[in-house]
């Protein structure tokens, strides 16, 4: 009897080796007309093996677009305690004196917990704003600018306001309306004649040109505005319904803080729909709590050492979004730090809640089939042009768990045609390994 339990796991194991077989994932992507058509890179990792299992141009630097936000969830997991920082402050006799932190959720039409705002607004005191200067400008390296008035582009804020954006809607025909409605006055009309309407922004101007006073029913668009200290305050004061002055005023040791939101609900609505404004804004959270200042790029070379003694591959990193085209890493080093994040919350169904499920949530919503009513798949997608990326952890049927980075550049065409290729070797693996 021994000796027939021996062989049937013997030969049980055996398939369970051929299915894993490395040449027919080989042969997969050997055969693929499409992948063979641009830059791929791969790396599969076995964690019950402890051992990269297939790899393909792992060593190989890529653009990885918002699979960027990856390394933001850990620098913000690092630096960031349970809750994020929303507004700092001191009171002197009848003042209230306060600075910014980062917080994007400050009036944000998803994500403002009111915390802060009926802080402010309920105060006895009189209000004096503090602005802080950034070290760098509002826009990253390697940013499009071409793409400053687009809806995933605000400009990044020490004390943002609103998302950074005015959103425009039309509940009924010819009704358009902004929010925060300060922006209304700020509405013009073009002087050509367009077939289709839509609206756009001056580069350095708060001026929002419509193509047509014909504005199409249920109209919802999100177009970032110019950020200074001065629209701030006058965007609070409108909002507050109460004076604010801004004034230069020295930190002093004994300052309090108000918190928002916490940590990981904000980081979770960071990867899931791919949120680049909050993304860049958690790098400046991050640096402000780990410098007591609104320096990222000292932030990004403080992590660039991390990143040596726990990557195989050198990395460079502009921004936190991953916008910036100057953003680069390898699909090896890709699979380190997700192994580091798994490291560091143990915790599945912890570390599952940050990455969009396949077949279920974020932007792999519809990505993946779900096995047994179930998704198998959390990654972070990256998407800019020519650029499609796949990075997390997969479940397979066999109930084996891997890490995977899948990399795609410098490809013609819609980025759905390397989607539906990248998901058909996925769920060959799923079935497989």
């Amino acid at each position: 009897m021994k000796h027939v339990l021996l062989i049937a796991l013997l030969f049980a194991n055996i398939l369970f080796l051929k299915a894993q077989d490395p040449y027919k994932l080989d042969s997969l992507f050997a055969k693929s007309k499409l992948l063979n058509r641009h830059f791929v890179g791969f790396s599969l990792y076995g964690v019950g093996q402890d051992t990269v299992v297939y790899a393909r141009n792992e060593d190989k630097a890529f653009t990885p677009a918002s699979n960027t936000k990856v390394f933001t969830l850990y620098t913000a997991l690092q630096n960031l305690g349970d809750s994020i920082p929303g507004l700092e402050y001191i009171e002197r006799g009848d003042s209230l004196i306060f600075w910014g932190t980062g917080d994007p959720t400050f009036l944000h039409n998803r994500l403002d917990t009111r915390k802060v705002y009926d802080f402010l607004k309920f105060s006895t005191k009189k209000l004096y704003y503090v602005p802080t200067e950034s070290a760098e400008d509002y826009y990253r390296n390697g940013w499009s600018i071409e793409d400053y008035d687009k809806y995933y582009q605000p400009e990044i804020a020490t004390f943002p306001i609103y998302g950074n954006v005015v959103t425009f809607r039309a509940p009924e025909k010819n009704s358009l309306k902004a929010s925060p409605p300060y922006f209304d006055k700020n509405l013009v009309i073009s002087d050509r004649k367009y077939k289709s309407f839509w609206i756009t922004r001056k580069m350095n101007e708060n001026v929002f040109q419509l193509s047509s006073i014909y504005v199409p029913k249920n109209y919802v668009n999100e177009i970032p505005f110019h950020y200074s200290d001065s629209l701030f305050t006058k965007l609070l004061i409108d909002t507050l319904k109460r004076d604010v002055e801004m004034i230069a005023y020295e930190k002093t040791p004994d300052t309090r803080m108000i918190y928002s939101i916490d940590t990981k609900s904000l980081l979770r609505e960071m990867m899931l729909p791919s949120d680049n404004f909050l993304a860049e804004q958690f790098t400046m959270l991050a640096a402000q709590s780990r410098f007591h200042a609104f320096n990222t790029d000292e932030l990004r070379d403080s992590l660039a050492s991390v990143y040596k003694t726990i990557l195989t591959d050198t990395i460079s990193l502009h921004d936190g979004s991953g916008l910036s085209s100057y953003n680069k890493i390898t699909p090896r080093s890709m699979v380190e730090l997700l192994k580091q994040l798994q490291s560091q919350i143990p915790n599945e169904l912890d570390l599952h809640y940050l990455f969009p499920a396949g077949g279920l949530s974020g932007t792999l919503r519809s990505a993946y089939p779900l096995f047994n009513g179930e998704p198998y798949v959390w990654a972070k997608t990256g998407t800019l042009t020519s650029v499609y990326c796949q990075s997390g952890y997969i479940t397979c049927k066999s109930g084996n768990k891997y890490i995977f980075s899948f990399l795609n550049n410098n490809f013609l065409g819609a980025a759905s045609s390397v989607r539906r290729e990248m998901v058909s070797i996925m769920n060959y693996i799923h079935e497989n390994y």
